[in-house]
């Protein structure tokens, strides 16, 4: 077996033996919001897995592992702090008990193909950088395109870690309730924490595009950007605002939908 299939046969025996396990875990609990953390914890392990199936280290290999494990332990442990203090997702209560009542299923089974089993797979493929970019030459050195990568994603930490940041302190102010959060990084872009996640994997691609197979991983970044933006991210955050927030239609006209840019004037 070629290291390319020894190391995508290996990491899919791991995250299918992990979103199991959670998915266990779900039934007992009767709840599936965690997954969302896991959607961030789980692309650390696959990266690790890559870099211990790949041993020994290299530049790109540290790199990748470094970043992935920045971005991901602060977006999971956030995710898991939202779950913790919000409760369930309501767009999960909704999904399954639709399942349950029209379809007749239960929860295992509806949390099952319709939660776990749709994201692993997709987990996987976003994953691909971070598991290609680490078959590389041991000695290899990062080159430009390696060290712009490492910028992108940088900058897509920053943005993704100050947007959240900014949204969660104007949620916490009761005057702020009901209200468009349109201050900071929010009054350039509706999405900034989106935005800077995007930012993230195509910065991870950059930086695996100069090792052996890092071409073969752009399915990655290119379904996490329309993940966020054509399915789970910004359409289901705005349709719901539109519906619960006075003044979004004006916000939305004013806002640039993703890509950072000036507001327009009135």
């Amino acid at each position: 077996m070629g290291e390319l299939a020894q190391l995508l046969v290996i990491n899919a025996g791991v995250s299918a033996a992990c979103f199991l396990a959670l998915w266990g875990i779900g039934v007992a609990l009767k709840d599936v919001t965690f997954v969302d953390a896991w959607w961030a914890f789980g692309m650390l392990v696959l990266a690790l897995s890559s870099y211990l199936v790949t041993w020994p280290a290299s530049p790109h290999k540290f790199a990748l592992v470094c970043l992935t494990a920045a971005w991901s332990l602060r977006l999971g442990f956030h995710l898991l702090w939202r779950w913790r203090t919000q409760g369930k997702d309501r767009r999960y209560v909704t999904m399954l008990g639709k399942a349950q009542s029209e379809r007749g299923w239960g929860f295992a089974k509806a949390s099952l193909l319709l939660v776990f089993a749709l994201q692993a797979p997709l987990q996987f493929i976003v994953a691909l950088p971070v598991q290609l970019g680490q078959l590389a030459p041991d000695d290899a050195r990062l080159g430009p395109v390696g060290v712009a990568g490492v910028a992108v994603a940088c900058l897509g930490l920053l943005f993704e870690a100050v947007g959240d940041w900014q949204l969660a302190r104007f949620k916490a102010d009761p005057a702020n309730k009901g209200q468009v959060m349109d201050r900071g990084l929010w009054r350039f872009t509706r999405h900034p924490n989106y935005f800077g996640d995007a930012c993230v994997w195509w910065g991870l691609f950059l930086i695996g595009l100069e090792t052996r197979y890092g071409i073969w991983a752009i399915p990655g970044p290119i379904l996490i950007t329309f993940l966020l933006t054509r399915w789970s991210g910004v359409p289901t955050v705005e349709g719901r605002l539109r519906r619960t927030r006075p003044g979004y239609e004006e916000y939305v006209a004013r806002t640039s939908g993703f890509i950072p840019w000036f507001p327009k004037k009135a």
